[in-house]
């Protein structure tokens, strides 16, 4: 089996690149080439150095795609990101341009898009010959069973719009879960489990006294060193892609920050009491399959990150709460009952799934179906 596949990457936030890594090594295993990534994102980030290495030997370039509009660096603003990203439309059609022309010069098999919304509009307008599979959590809105938060229909409307954007022409949506449940065939969409890398398999889980924090955006640092304040015993280790850390800034001995490092990361959750996090799909499913409880603050104004939280509680990851409020958590921690090897397993089957819907989709467009 020797296909050649190229993935098109949303690229605000760690989730949706870690994936891509995942899969890149799920098929490297299975004989199959990934020849291109093209990442979405804003003017305000850079493609990260891990996920660079990551991809080395590959063709990886980066094209401009919406993006979120923040308030102080944490809070989404919703009426600002729609007027943002409108005023940005002829950008936006050139890079749909760009995607073209990516795809016409490595002319591959298949496209596999995780969640950028330009790649499902290039799929509508172009109509190209070559099949795309859209990969995502998000997709498991479309489920009936998914556990919407109560109210919030504006918002609901909304997420369920963006995500049938991003996978606008795709033969497949794989909805990536923390559970396993049943598929939605008249929408095409096949519930997967999530895509871990080979570097947490690697991972030996220990319990080294301390909490791990993720903080996707910068601005909820201040959160974080006014609770330290009132809890200095408490030791946290901090990662963020804040550009004023290149390595690690020691803030006094219980508490520091780290420059994004995804081996680093990893290697520190499986020696940590716990996670800290806004609630981003991959950041919980790799403390579930370490055995860490999770506490999940999501971004202000993010509403996926609302329904994640809620999703990943009753699927046992831990608890949730509006703000990091750190204390709470420390109170949980004695009630939280191990996972166990369900979600492990189910994990362990994301390769015979992902490759079953590939097959699937190549021989139905060669016309073998």
């Amino acid at each position: 089996m020797d296909l050649k596949i190229m993935f098109i990457v949303q690229g605000e936030g760690r989730g949706h690149m870690t994936q891509a890594i995942s899969l890149k090594q799920l098929l490297n295993r299975n004989g199959c080439t990934v020849c291109s990534v093209l990442v979405g994102s804003s003017s305000a980030r850079e493609v990260p150095d891990f996920f660079l290495k990551s991809m080395e030997g590959v063709s990886v370039s980066r094209f401009l795609s919406p993006n979120f509009v923040t308030r102080n660096s944490r809070a989404i603003r919703i009426m600002p990101t729609v007027i943002y990203n409108l005023q940005r439309l002829r950008t936006y059609r050139k890079s749909i341009r760009e995607i073209e022309n990516a795809v016409n010069e490595h002319k591959p098999d298949l496209i596999i898009n995780f969640y950028d919304p330009l790649a499902g509009l290039f799929c509508f307008l172009k109509r190209p010959k070559t099949p795309m599979i859209a990969v995502a959590h998000q997709y498991l809105a479309e489920h009936p069973g998914f556990p919407f938060p109560k109210g919030y229909a504006g918002d609901k409307f909304a997420l369920k719009a963006y995500t049938n954007l991003t996978a606008w022409g795709s033969k497949r949506k794989l909805a990536l879960s923390f559970y396993e449940t049943d598929d939605l065939e008249r929408k095409n969409v096949l519930v997967v489990p999530p895509l871990l890398r080979n570097e947490v398999f690697e991972q030996a889980a220990s319990n080294g006294g301390y909490f791990l924090v993720y903080l996707v955006n910068k601005g909820y640092r201040d959160d974080i060193l006014n609770w330290h304040r009132e809890n200095p015993q408490v030791t946290l280790h901090c990662f963020t892609d804040n550009k004023d850390i290149t390595d690690v800034m020691q803030v006094d001995e219980t508490l520091f920050f780290h420059q994004l490092n995804d081996r680093k990361f990893l290697s520190m959750m499986a020696g940590a009491r716990g996670l800290i996090s806004t609630a981003g799909f991959e950041s919980i499913c790799e403390a579930m399959y370490l055995g860490k409880p999770a506490f999940m603050v999501p971004v202000e104004g993010h509403f996926e990150q609302l329904c994640n939280s809620r999703d990943a509680h009753l699927a046992g990851a831990g608890i949730y709460d509006k703000s990091f409020n750190i204390g709470r958590f420390l109170d949980y921690l004695p009630q939280h009952r191990e996972i166990g090897d369900k979600f492990r397993n189910w994990v362990h089957r994301a390769e015979e799934k992902f490759m079953a819907s590939i097959m699937e989709v190549i021989h139905e467009s060669s016309g073998e179906y």
